[in-house]
């Protein structure tokens, strides 16, 4: 899992929950910080990083896990940014493959890389999608965001099947408007030129008011599809947004 706040909330929660949690984050500080958590409140962690769209990096990643735990049951798929948001001609060649290689590469490099450990007695697998791209498509500009979004999707959906056998489930999670860092990530450009934007990007939350989730929101429905109480439960996607994205 990354170190974004939903990641954070998330370690913890599991952590609480008996788990010995491993964080793989982009810079080692920042998960350090969430393992610093975890162990003032009597968990067991320890932190590595990588860059999840590096296979090099993620593979070795494991390997450290592996060396540490000797082994892998659930694996939370958090590593995300937002990317460009701008008109699709305005948008670079680069900038549509740092979204992508970030977002859906990386996707596929962490689970790669845990899948031959949870096949060892099965697992579950949380995948962080979004509203966007999946039931919400009116973010208009941020064209590859909303593509690695939906692409997850069917990515959770194809290996729900293909790791059935194996007694691993794969769900995903899809947020709507969280208080989390990832705009920081977003780079907005030119939506002036995409005629309506500013009316089709207005957001509204009906069931509370406007008032955005919390990560601890989001890390409960996580640390749910990560337990038995789901055990049932495979390629689906879980909508959690208060509605938002009914609208």
């Amino acid at each position: 899992m990354g170190g974004s706040g939903i990641g954070r909330a998330t370690a913890i929660l599991l952590a609480q929950a008996g788990a010995k949690v491993a964080i793989i984050d982009l810079y080692l500080e920042t998960g350090q910080e969430t393992v610093d958590d975890i162990i003032n409140a009597g968990g067991q962690a320890f932190a590595t990083a990588a860059d999840v769209a590096n296979s090099q990096e993620m593979e070795k990643a494991f390997q450290q896990i592996i060396d540490t735990y000797q082994r892998i049951d659930i694996l939370f798929v958090n590593a995300g940014v937002n990317g460009i948001w701008a008109p699709i001609e305005d948008i670079k060649i680069d900038e549509w493959d740092s979204t992508v290689n970030i977002n859906l590469r990386g996707t596929f490099l962490t689970i790669k890389y845990a899948v031959p450990y949870l096949k060892k007695q099965g697992g579950a697998i949380i995948i962080t999608s979004s509203i966007n791209g999946t039931r919400s498509f009116k973010k208009v500009g941020a064209t590859a965001y909303a593509s690695t979004k939906a692409a997850q999707v069917a990515f959770a959906k194809m290996l729900a099947l293909e790791l059935a056998g194996n007694n691993i489930r794969v769900n995903v999670i899809c947020p709507g408007g969280v208080m989390t860092a990832i705009n920081e990530s977003t780079t907005k450009r030119h939506l002036e030129w995409i005629p309506g934007a500013e009316e089709f990007m207005q957001d509204y939350i009906p069931l509370t008011g406007n008032k955005a989730g919390t990560s601890e929101d989001i890390a409960k429905l996580v640390l749910f599809l990560a337990s038995d109480a789901a055990k049932f439960i495979t390629g689906t996607e879980v909508w959690i947004d208060g509605g938002g994205s009914l609208i």
